[in-house]
């Protein structure tokens, strides 16, 4: 049974255009092709990335912190009440009036008394600023670190439009370790999401990490090297950006982190709104067709990345309303600043 789900899971018509199939992946004259049975190492470096995340915030983020001036805060513990505590942590942690009014009945409590314990209660479980920046730090080393390697290792040099399908690319040394330590990094994301900060875009994170896991996994097993190393390279150049104007904010630094964020708004406005949708989206879209018919793979991979863009969009426009209300306020400033001074 399982046998036959992987054969017809690995049909050849499904994942590569007509013409081509899983024979043209082959090793042969010097020239070396990805293999999905590789896709197991980056297991191994997922786990390697929690350990070495624990290590990082304790003995690098956690001082850095301090030095610049970010404490841990320390939160009041309210009264234990099973009662209140069932309710806040099976039913919800924002009661309505009449279930206020209930569970007066049931604790003996006074309806101020049942507010203040659940709003003691929600504000016990907020993350801390010390952890924010330890996670925000862990997350800009990486970014950072990524950015700057696949720059120096040029694992993306000499990319043409035509390079896009197996039979035309080389698997490079460097381009496989990319490949492994981006997926390994994703993969521990993934694995300590339940313990991160989850922000407001959390379902968002978790759709964005999906895809991007499943999106490197697929252009691996069918040799789109190039095109997702260009892709994960566009990602990489504005996230260490954004990691880093969070540092910053948690750390009460506000004009570095105003200054930064808007950098860090103008990279990720060319790189995720013109770049990826307008070279690279067109050339998995757009130029395939004129070549080979289109089949599975190239609907499935095209759908993993319109996914991606329809995210960078929301955070676009999520970015561009802090960016303006930013500048906004700093006109409004300097006009302040302006009129005292001719007074």
């Amino acid at each position: 049974m399982l046998s036959e789900l992987s054969e017809w899971f690995w049909q050849e018509r499904r994942w590569f255009p007509e013409g081509l199939g899983w024979a043209d992946l082959e090793d042969r004259d010097g020239r070396v092709y990805a293999k999905a049975r590789d896709l197991w190492v980056a297991l191994p470096i997922a786990l390697i990335f929690l350990i070495i995340r624990q290590i990082f915030e304790r003995m690098v983020a956690t001082p850095l912190a301090s030095l610049l001036g970010v404490e841990d805060t320390v939160r009041l513990k309210v009264p234990h009440n099973p009662t209140l505590e069932s309710y806040y942590c099976n039913i919800t942690k924002n009661p309505t009036q009449s279930s206020v009014a209930s569970l007066c009945k049931k604790t003996g409590y006074s309806e101020r008394q049942v507010q203040r314990w659940f709003r003691r209660r929600r504000n016990q479980d907020r993350p801390s600023l010390l952890k924010k920046f330890r996670e925000a730090s862990w997350r800009f080393t990486f970014y950072l670190l990524a950015f700057i390697a696949v720059i120096c290792t040029n694992c993306y040099i000499d990319f043409k439009i035509n390079d896009l399908y197996p039979p035309l690319q080389t698997l490079l040394p460097s381009q496989y370790w990319y490949y492994m330590i981006e997926l390994g990094f994703y993969g521990s994301l993934l694995f300590s999401v339940a313990s991160d900060v989850k922000r407001k875009d959390f379902k968002e994170q978790i759709v964005h990490h999906v895809a991007t896991i499943l999106l490197i996994s697929f252009s691996w097993c069918v040799n789109y090297i190039r095109c997702g190393t260009l892709i994960m390279l566009v990602h990489d150049s504005s996230d260490y950006l954004l990691e880093s104007a969070k540092m910053f904010n948690y750390a009460g630094w506000r004009n570095a982190c105003n200054y930064i964020f808007i950098v860090f708004a103008a990279v990720f406005i060319v790189t995720r709104l013109v770049i990826f949708p307008f070279w690279i989206i067109y050339c998995t879209w757009v130029y395939p067709v004129t070549i080979y018919k289109p089949f599975f793979g190239y609907y499935f991979f095209n759908g993993l990345l319109m996914t991606l863009q329809c995210l960078h969009i929301f955070w676009a426009i999520l970015i561009i309303r802090i960016a303006i209300r930013f500048l906004t306020n700093n006109v409004k400033k300097r006009n302040n600043a302006a009129r005292h001074l001719f007074l």
